[in-house]
């Protein structure tokens, strides 16, 4: 793992890339499960895509979200 955040994982089947559930993004921030909810309604966060019942993100998505929060100290 890299210092302060979990690598980044894009497994590829065939030419897609498998989307992540709300559990690999928590892991990913390294965040909870419920602030990843909480940040859906209230419109925070990486764009998610529901599926039927499930909610999916694109990790290039998550990454460049993430990427966009950075903040001169």
């Amino acid at each position: 793992m890299t210092e302060g955040i979990a690598e980044l994982n894009l497994t590829r089947i065939g030419e897609h890339v498998v989307r992540w559930t709300v559990h690999d993004v928590a892991d990913y921030l390294r965040i909870s499960v419920k602030t990843i909810y909480k940040w859906r309604l209230t419109g925070d966060g990486p764009v998610g895509v529901r599926i039927g019942k499930h909610l999916r993100y694109d990790p290039a998505d998550v990454v460049a979200w993430f990427e966009s929060q950075k903040t001169a100290a």
